[in-house]
């Protein structure tokens, strides 16, 4: 029966000792002393605790009294109800999983759009110009997929699906399926996150209306060096080359790539450079495709106040070179933007965008350009609504003037993320 008592004096000590650490765990870090003293006085009733049950046990041992058992099985008792003993209190069975935990996150972007244009027509004024679903999950330990699909004028097309593996050797990032390419700075971010409502114009133009995508892989790999000297990052992808503008919808692979660094110039201030190329074929029209990128930003953000003020600018130059195999058709276009933001406030954005692009045609040389100041204002984390007017004119002379309202609501997990 030794034993027995001896169990029955450590349930009881390790009863007291977790209640009492529950309610220190309460206690504020400033009073350490108290829970010093407390610890020592616990420490004291675990001895007289001890020391009751061992007198206990020599009792019986010297006297055989039966009733020295009612004591120990108090004991018992008090010890397994202050510890929540499983024999005495029996746990609550794990609630069954939720079907919706297998469930991927789905988010619903919409964007409507009002517009008054000079010259022209005024037809078309109201319109509800992108509506994107995303869904996002995790496959298993190993990889997770992201899945965006948008209706535009009556028509569904995937924008985006891939699966990517994130915890591979190296720190190298693997995907695979449809994704907007890696090429510049803007091109991979989604519609509803731009500064303005329409990509700039030199994407527009050398990438098509929504800019540069394709299916096939891509390589993502964090450089294994960095420091005073920056942080650089390298990625590689190789798609089928299905641009209708770039490549004439070849299908024959393309390969593009981009080096980008970053520098923390201070604690409020950073600045990224970025260099891209991209390369592809169309043997049925001869037609060589090449084309690179020069991007850069240069952001002030104090991090006491990162939600209310912000400067971001940010610019990229475009070189496209369209070779048809003949002579005289080989013509290289320059393009690019330059872009500022200012947030004023946690819920007023200024921006504004210059764009100047020459046509990718080989024929005669032209350009167009386009000037458009933006106010946004954050009604929510979920809805913005945006002012805008663009001034926009050609090398022939024409200009005309469009003067805009934007509502974009977000709703799910995924409220207005880059891409």
């Amino acid at each position: 029966m030794t034993f027995a008592w001896r169990r029955a004096a450590a349930i009881a000590a390790l009863a007291i000792v977790g209640s009492t650490s529950m309610m220190l765990a309460q206690a504020p870090d400033s009073a350490a002393r108290r829970q010093q003293r407390t610890l020592d006085s616990l420490a004291a009733v675990v001895r007289a605790l001890q020391a009751r049950i061992d007198s206990l046990a020599g009792l019986r041992a010297r006297t055989g009294d039966t009733t020295i058992n009612d004591e120990l099985a108090a004991l018992r008792a008090a010890a397994a109800a202050a510890a929540g003993d499983s024999a005495a209190t029996p746990a609550p069975p794990p609630a069954p999983r939720s079907q919706n935990a297998l469930n991927p996150e789905m988010t619903v972007t919409g964007d409507v759009r009002a517009f008054a244009f000079d010259p022209g027509p005024q037809s078309n004024n109201v319109t509800l110009r992108h509506v994107e679903m995303g869904i996002q999950s995790a496959l298993d330990p190993f990889s997770a997929a992201k899945v965006f699909v948008a209706f535009e004028d009556g028509e569904a097309h995937v924008e985006e699906a891939y699966a990517y593996y994130a915890g591979l050797p190296g720190h190298l990032r693997l995907d695979a399926g449809r994704f907007r390419q890696t090429f510049g700075e803007l091109n991979r971010w989604h519609l509803h996150a731009l500064n303005t409502d329409e990509y700039p114009l030199v994407i527009r133009r050398y990438a098509g209306d929504e800019g540069l995508a394709g299916t096939g892989v891509s390589l993502y790999w964090p450089l294994p060096f960095s420091g005073s000297a920056g942080t650089f990052e390298l990625t590689v992808q190789a798609t089928s080359g299905g641009n209708e503008v770039l490549f004439l919808e070849s299908g024959r692979p393309a390969i593009n790539a981009q080096l980008s660094g970053f520098w923390q110039l201070s604690r409020a201030t950073f600045a990224q450079l970025s260099v891209s190329a991209l390369r592809g074929s169309n043997p049925d029209t001869s037609l060589t495709t090449t084309a690179g990128a020069l991007a850069a930003r240069f952001s002030w953000r104090p991090p006491d106040r990162a939600m209310s003020r912000e400067f971001t600018i940010r610019g990229e130059l475009w070189a496209l070179r369209r070779n048809l195999g003949l002579d005289g058709f080989t013509r290289t276009r320059l393009g690019g933007y330059a872009d500022a933001s200012w947030r004023l406030s946690r819920r007023w954005v200024l921006g504004a965008r210059a764009d100047y692009v020459q046509s990718p045609d080989p024929g005669p040389f032209g350009h167009e350009w386009a000037v458009t100041p933006a106010l946004t204002f954050w009604q929510s984390e979920f809805v913005y609504v945006r002012t805008l007017f663009e001034r926009a004119g050609t090398q022939a002379g024409p200009q005309s003037n469009r003067l805009g309202i934007q509502l974009v609501f977000a709703m799910g997990p995924h409220k207005h993320e880059l891409f």
